[in-house]
């Protein structure tokens, strides 16, 4: 029998080499594990996706199902019989006389459950309706610019901290994202923007389900299929095209879904689960977003499981370290957007993302969208950084950091006037 002492050091060292204890991310190529992706058209019961027609029928309900019940949850259908959007607030001298800039007040049940401030911004002297780009933010509406007309976030952003000073902190994040937010880049081209703050819908944390919407729908925590924060935000951002909608203004025809990060995962899945958004971006997702989980390079399911519990459904976890076994991967989520355009950008320095993971997915989406006779990257190994490629489908690797910056949004303005009717000027 070993002594104590080296039995213990014994048990010390397993546990190090355990993946749930903390093991380091692999960076490495030549260490990701060999995998197979699923062939998008292949119908679970057998059988190949052999026409548009087909994919809408049967292949996409079938790919669309797999992905809510093993990850993302089952989200309520449609707009809640308490919905209602009622203008706060609105100022015609927005940045200088370029813009219209209103607060919107969205309500998901009457009396009860969270009240979502949209900020909205319209460019001055537009003939018509304009198409517009719809997003959430992190930490408030007043991120976007310094004016102190936009109302702070005094509720929960992420961040939070308990026992802060949340108007202080709110009034010092006032144009904090601007570099994220290029309103007046946006508004120049002929677009409008809407926002509104991720926290006012779910809250970032594993709260046992007792705020945000989750409480309007579910009663203690959800079944392993039903939905986790990201599919609640994504559920949000339904809403929020439902209140663009109502807005004579906006064309809600020609909305482009776009979200950075954790709540870039959100803008593929409501992308997916919802076609009215006709252009869908997702800006350094990852894990979980648009990079393919089988390469387990960077963030892995395991890692988002134990650090986000909340994020994806009960069912995701059975793959943590496991995702060999996953049923499907990101690509398939990427193809749930067909025949829609759909836009991923990563970062050089984002390894955590997985950049290559990101290029990939949209790749190997393309045998759907080719059902469709739609135009495909054009290349089959990631771009130089700088260099936007795809016309339906598009992807771009800039260099720098975990970040949205205005060279972005420049790539995105372009794939998205290209990608919409009646787009910008």
């Amino acid at each position: 029998m070993l002594p104590a002492r080296l039995l213990a050091f014994v048990f010390v060292v397993a546990a190090l080499s355990c993946p749930s204890y903390g093991q380091r991310a692999n960076y490495d190529e030549a260490k990701v594990p060999e995998f197979h992706l699923p062939d998008p058209l292949v119908l679970p019961e057998g059988g190949r996706v052999a026409s548009a027609r087909e994919w809408e029928e049967k292949g996409r309900p079938a790919t669309l199902k797999l992905i809510e019940r093993e990850m993302y949850g089952r989200m309520p259908v449609g707009k809640p019989a308490g919905f209602e959007v009622v203008l706060d607030r609105e100022t015609s001298d927005a940045l200088g006389g370029k813009a219209v800039r209103r607060e919107y007040l969205v309500s998901f049940a009457e009396d009860k459950g969270p009240r979502v401030r949209m900020l909205l911004y319209l460019p001055n002297g537009a003939k018509g309706p304009v198409p517009a780009f719809l997003g959430l933010n992190f930490r408030g509406n007043q991120c976007l610019e310094k004016d102190p007309w936009i109302t702070p976030e005094l509720g929960y952003v992420v961040g939070s901290r308990k026992g802060e000073d949340r108007r202080a902190k709110a009034e010092a994040m006032r144009g904090s994202a601007a570099g994220r937010w290029p309103v007046e880049m946006i508004l120049e081209q002929g677009f409008a923007l809407a926002t509104a703050c991720c926290g006012n819908i779910d809250p970032d944390f594993h709260d046992g389900w007792k705020n945000g919407v989750h409480p309007l729908f579910t009663e203690g925590d959800p079944a392993p299929d039903e939905w986790g924060t990201v599919s609640a935000w994504a559920w949000g951002l339904s809403r929020l095209l439902d209140a663009l909608d109502g807005i004579k203004e906006v064309n809600a025809e020609e909305v482009a879904v776009i979200v950075h990060s954790r709540l870039g995962k959100t803008s593929l899945w409501a992308g997916a689960t919802d076609p009215r958004f006709k252009v869908v971006i997702s800006n350094n997702s990852g894990c979980g977003g648009a990079a393919l989980s089988k390469r387990a390079y960077g963030e892995t399911v395991g890692r988002i499981n134990r650090s986000f519990p909340h994020w994806f459904n009960g069912n995701f976890k059975k793959y943590n370290e496991k995702e060999e076994a996953l049923p499907f991967d990101q690509h398939q989520l990427i193809a749930l957007i067909a025949p829609r355009a759909v836009y991923v950008a990563s970062a050089t320095e984002d390894r955590w993302a997985d950049p290559t993971g990101e290029f990939l997915s949209v790749l190997h989406a393309q045998p759907v969208y080719d059902l469709y006779q739609k135009k495909s990257l054009g290349v089959i190994e990631s771009p130089a950084p700088g260099q936007s490629v795809g016309t339906v489908t598009g992807y771009h690797l800039r260099a720098g950091k975990h970040d949205v910056t205005p060279e972005d949004w420049k790539h995105y303005l372009t794939f998205v006037k290209r990608n919409l009717q009646k787009a910008g000027k």
